[in-house]
């Protein structure tokens, strides 16, 4: 990686939405070269050009070239400026896909954003709307981001879609607060949502119940919802899927989700889904999995000020140090992992925050 003609120049097609999310949120052009250049179907794939669009559409003055092949992107950023959208999700990924990098848009626009989202709802290769509400929301809120909503309004199961989702951010901040989260917390309640949609209503409750003979010895209190979607709102296509949370009395989440499969059954479903989440509470500091990349964005874009999370070392794979990665090449913070004295088995990630302020709102 390397810097020329005033551009951070990248490679590769991982990170994709974080490294674009990144340079609009510093103000600094990148350029991303061999885009799957060694793949049988080279360059940008559908979702990633459909994403592209979407950050057009909620910024004013970005500018984006595309190579000829689709292998190379140069990126300039504009302002974020919000407002009303409605964005048709393809096929290929879930709204979660396009939901995910908005949130950590969304607090430092110009105006309110208000984005309907149509597609697929829940899919297994990224985080579902559920997910996002339950686990990405809170966690937002303990970097100042109050008013920010998820209405499903039409769920939308594989193949087909058919699904709406609105997001609605309110909250409008110049800088995110400073977290220390640096205590395991103890989780007191389980929640969760079993949906289903144009198969019988029974499903839900069949998962439900396996997932509730597993936490049972927990000791926690299990709170597990059905969701039944009919006619219209019901999208396009049958299916069914969980998601399960860990909550703590101070408000710290994990989640867990799946999405049932051809063939798979319900029980087996709303028991695997139990399972992991046990795993998860066992395998997780403060922060989870699902929660961790956008934790990191809103703690290099806080005050001169260093902010702490605990996680688990298994937490510590690939995607993080990538992550961390883009991170360092555009904002110039780095992460210091140490151990966590207490427990060998956790560390204490500390990144310094790089400054930043609202720009857009400084316009408005």
């Amino acid at each position: 990686m390397s810097i020329s003609s005033n551009s951070i120049v990248l490679e590769g097609h991982r990170n994709f939405r974080l490294r674009l999310i990144l340079a609009t949120l510093s103000g600094k052009s990148v350029k991303i070269i061999k885009i799957r250049s060694n793949d049988l179907n080279p360059g940008l794939k559908d979702h990633e050009v459909s994403f592209l669009r979407l950050l057009e559409s909620v910024t004013n003055g970005s500018h984006i070239e595309i190579s000829y092949t689709g292998t190379t992107i140069i990126y300039r950023p504009g302002i974020i400026i919000g407002g009303e959208v409605t964005h048709n999700c393809p096929h290929s990924k879930p709204v979660g896909y396009f939901i995910q990098p908005m949130l950590m848009l969304a607090p430092f626009s110009k105006k309110k954003f208000s984005i309907v989202f149509k597609g697929i709802t829940n899919a297994g290769d990224e985080t579902g709307v559920d997910a996002i509400k339950w686990g990405l929301l809170p966690i937002m809120e303990k970097f100042g981001v109050r008013d920010c909503l998820l209405h499903v309004l039409k769920r939308g199961s594989l193949p087909e879609g058919g699904g709406e989702v609105h997001l609605l951010c309110n909250s409008l901040i110049p800088t995110p607060l400073t977290i220390h989260a640096i205590d395991i917390p103890k989780f007191s309640v389980i929640r969760g949502v079993a949906y289903c949609t144009r198969v019988s209503p029974s499903i839900a409750n069949r998962m439900i119940d396996a997932a509730r003979d597993v936490l049972k010895p927990t000791g926690c209190e299990v709170n597990i919802t059905a969701d039944v979607w009919r006619g219209e709102n019901s999208g396009k296509s049958p299916g069914f899927g969980i998601t399960l949370v860990a909550e703590s009395k101070k408000g710290w989440r994990l989640v867990v989700e799946n999405v049932g499969q051809a063939k798979s059954l319900p029980e087996d479903l709303g028991e695997l889904t139990a399972l992991q989440l046990m795993t998860e509470i066992t395998q997780s500091g403060a922060i989870g999995r699902y929660q961790l990349i956008i934790s990191l964005i809103f703690m290099v874009i806080g005050k001169e000020d260093i902010g702490r999370i605990n996680i688990h070392k298994s937490e510590v794979d690939d995607h993080l140090i990538y992550a961390l990665r883009d991170i360092k090449e555009i904002f110039g913070s780095e992460a210091f992992l140490a151990q966590d004295e207490e427990d060998p088995d956790f560390m204490i990630l500390s990144l310094k925050g790089s400054g930043f302020t609202n720009v857009s709102k400084k316009v408005a």
